[in-house]
Protein backbone atom coordinates (compact mmCIF):
# COMPACT_ATOMS: atom_id res chain seq x y z
CA UNK A 1 0.00 0.00 0.00
CA UNK A 2 1.37 3.31 -0.91
CA UNK A 3 1.17 5.90 2.59
CA UNK A 4 2.01 9.78 2.30
CA UNK A 5 3.44 10.91 5.66
CA UNK A 6 2.70 14.58 6.55
CA UNK A 7 4.74 16.90 8.19
CA UNK A 8 2.54 16.42 11.32
CA UNK A 9 2.91 12.37 11.15
CA UNK A 10 6.75 12.94 10.66
CA UNK A 11 7.33 14.91 13.87
CA UNK A 12 5.43 12.19 16.20
CA UNK A 13 7.66 10.03 14.76
CA UNK A 14 10.37 11.55 14.77
CA UNK A 15 9.82 12.84 18.85
CA UNK A 16 8.64 9.27 19.46
CA UNK A 17 5.11 10.35 20.74
CA UNK A 18 2.41 7.62 21.24
CA UNK A 19 1.18 8.92 17.87
CA UNK A 20 4.94 8.69 16.47
CA UNK A 21 4.40 4.69 17.42
CA UNK A 22 1.51 4.27 14.70
CA UNK A 23 3.77 6.17 12.30
CA UNK A 24 6.41 3.88 12.75
CA UNK A 25 4.32 0.85 12.06
CA UNK A 26 3.53 2.13 8.72
CA UNK A 27 6.99 4.00 7.95
CA UNK A 28 8.78 0.38 9.57
CA UNK A 29 7.10 -1.82 7.59
CA UNK A 30 9.03 -2.43 4.30
CA UNK A 31 5.75 -4.01 2.50
CA UNK A 32 4.52 -0.30 2.42
CA UNK A 33 5.68 2.31 -0.04
CA UNK A 34 5.95 5.33 2.02
CA UNK A 35 6.45 8.80 0.49
CA UNK A 36 6.36 12.56 1.21
CA UNK A 37 5.68 15.49 -1.00
CA UNK A 38 8.71 17.66 -1.43
CA UNK A 39 6.95 20.25 0.54
CA UNK A 40 7.14 18.88 3.83
CA UNK A 41 10.82 18.51 3.62
CA UNK A 42 10.47 22.64 3.75
CA UNK A 43 7.96 22.59 6.55
CA UNK A 44 9.98 20.09 8.26
CA UNK A 45 12.84 21.74 8.22
CA UNK A 46 11.48 24.80 9.24
CA UNK A 47 9.78 23.24 12.40
CA UNK A 48 13.39 22.08 13.66
CA UNK A 49 15.12 25.30 12.51
CA UNK A 50 12.60 26.93 14.66
CA UNK A 51 12.37 24.73 17.57
CA UNK A 52 16.59 25.17 17.67
CA UNK A 53 16.96 21.18 16.77
CA UNK A 54 19.79 19.47 14.06
CA UNK A 55 17.67 18.35 11.40
CA UNK A 56 20.75 16.35 9.63
CA UNK A 57 19.90 12.65 11.25
CA UNK A 58 15.92 13.06 10.71
CA UNK A 59 16.88 13.95 7.15
CA UNK A 60 18.56 11.11 6.62
CA UNK A 61 15.96 8.99 8.27
CA UNK A 62 13.13 10.61 6.18
CA UNK A 63 15.33 10.00 2.60
CA UNK A 64 15.84 6.47 3.90
CA UNK A 65 12.29 5.45 4.74
CA UNK A 66 10.39 7.62 2.09
CA UNK A 67 10.32 8.29 -1.70
CA UNK A 68 10.09 11.84 -2.50
CA UNK A 69 7.14 12.94 -4.26
CA UNK A 70 8.26 16.14 -6.69
CA UNK A 71 5.26 17.82 -9.31
CA UNK A 72 5.25 20.26 -12.22
CA UNK A 73 4.11 23.43 -12.80
CA UNK A 74 0.49 21.76 -13.58
CA UNK A 75 0.12 20.46 -10.30
CA UNK A 76 0.95 23.42 -8.72
CA UNK A 77 -2.02 24.88 -10.34
CA UNK A 78 -3.80 22.51 -9.59
CA UNK A 79 -3.25 22.40 -6.02
CA UNK A 80 -4.18 26.39 -5.18
CA UNK A 81 -7.39 25.26 -7.44
CA UNK A 82 -8.02 22.56 -4.38
CA UNK A 83 -6.98 24.66 -2.04
CA UNK A 84 -9.97 27.59 -3.12
CA UNK A 85 -12.63 25.11 -3.46
CA UNK A 86 -11.65 23.36 0.38
CA UNK A 87 -11.20 26.71 1.96
CA UNK A 88 -14.94 27.23 1.09
CA UNK A 89 -15.64 24.56 3.75
CA UNK A 90 -12.46 24.55 5.59
CA UNK A 91 -11.43 28.13 5.94
CA UNK A 92 -7.84 27.20 7.46
CA UNK A 93 -7.15 24.55 5.10
CA UNK A 94 -3.38 25.38 4.21
CA UNK A 95 -1.82 25.29 0.81
CA UNK A 96 0.77 22.54 1.92
CA UNK A 97 -2.22 20.31 3.05
CA UNK A 98 -3.81 20.97 -0.46
CA UNK A 99 -0.63 19.77 -2.00
CA UNK A 100 -0.40 16.51 0.33
CA UNK A 101 -4.36 15.91 -0.81
CA UNK A 102 -3.39 16.33 -4.33
CA UNK A 103 -0.35 14.11 -4.35
CA UNK A 104 -2.76 11.35 -2.72
CA UNK A 105 -5.35 11.53 -5.25
CA UNK A 106 -2.86 11.48 -7.94
CA UNK A 107 -0.95 8.43 -6.61
CA UNK A 108 -3.99 6.78 -5.04
CA UNK A 109 -1.89 6.72 -1.70
CA UNK A 110 -3.36 7.13 1.75
CA UNK A 111 -2.03 10.38 4.17
CA UNK A 112 -0.79 9.60 7.33
CA UNK A 113 -2.08 12.13 9.41
CA UNK A 114 -2.79 13.82 12.83
CA UNK A 115 -3.98 16.99 11.25
CA UNK A 116 -7.69 17.69 11.96
CA UNK A 117 -7.96 19.44 8.48
CA UNK A 118 -8.08 15.77 7.16
CA UNK A 119 -10.81 14.44 8.87
CA UNK A 120 -13.13 14.54 6.34
CA UNK A 121 -10.87 12.99 3.74
CA UNK A 122 -11.34 9.62 2.57
CA UNK A 123 -7.44 9.40 1.80
CA UNK A 124 -7.03 10.25 5.62
CA UNK A 125 -6.14 8.11 8.12
CA UNK A 126 -5.65 10.06 11.52
CA UNK A 127 -3.16 9.37 14.13
CA UNK A 128 -4.61 10.80 16.83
Amino acid sequence: MKYIVDSYAWIEYFEGTNEGEKVKNFVENTENEIITNILNIAELSNYFKRKNLDFHKPYKILISFSKIYNFDVNFSKDAGYLCAEIRKEIRSFGLIDAFVLLTARRINAKIITGDRHFKSFKEAILIR
